[in-house]
């Protein structure tokens, strides 16, 4: 029997995922061939489909690639001591992908695709899911501390936080002329006005504050 190297083995799905990534981002799922991700990747139908049965588990693998350490990130920001760094660093870890070629295109293809496939939209809810659990949770903690605004609810906080970064990325896929990499600081500038603490007599330094610019 011959042995499969892990190593190698998950080398070459990751060879294939990227190459796929590409394709669906460029060409759109329903029009990427099976023959055009067996070019992409560089091998033959029978040994793309020795890694995954079909386009479909290719497409969703895609989706489910965590290549940028999402989890990890999600965990340390729970983890952290500071809530309001923490959510700042996250909102850039989550809209920094929005800067990097053919990303913003391969989301709206995931989303287009999720009002066909009800797998698709699980995976998408999941991970919305996660990101908006974390951001509610670093809001909660900031507000009993005192660093934002304490009218804002986590829950609908946490839903304009995620319609900001999500904005980006649409923005990138349909306006030519925007770039993602440049209003980063716009969108960090947004969100720490908006969620800006009001001074009061006896209240923590301005420079304390989740909203200080």
């Amino acid at each position: 029997m011959r042995t499969v190297d892990p190593a190698k083995h998950q080398a070459r799905r990751r060879h294939i995922l990227g190459a796929a990534a590409t394709l669906f981002a460029k060409k759109g799922y329903e029009r990427t061939t099976t023959a055009e991700l067996c070019k992409a990747a560089g091998m033959s139908a029978g040994a793309l489909f020795h890694y995954f049965p079909n386009k479909r588990a290719i497409f969703l693998a895609v989706l489910e690639d965590d290549g940028d350490g999402k989890a990890e990130c999600l965990a340390r920001a729970r983890a952290a001591d500071d809530p309001c760094q923490a959510l700042l660093d996250l909102v850039d870890f989550l809209a920094a992908p929005a800067a990097e070629p053919l990303v913003p295109q391969l989301v709206m293809e995931a989303m287009v695709q999720a009002y066909r496939d009800a797998d698709i939209e699980a995976l998408l809810s999941r991970g919305n899911a996660e990101e908006r659990a974390t951001i509610e949770a670093l809001l909660a903690k900031a507000a009993a501390a005192g660093r934002i605004d304490p009218g804002l609810e986590p829950g609908p906080t946490a839903t304009w936080v995620l319609a900001l970064i999500a904005s980006l990325y649409t923005s990138a896929a349909t306006t030519p002329d925007f770039d993602p990499a440049e209003q980063l600081s716009t969108l960090r500038l947004i969100l720490r006005r908006f969620l800006r603490a009001q001074a009061r007599p006896g209240d923590a330094s301005p420079a304390s504050a989740c909203g200080a610019d």
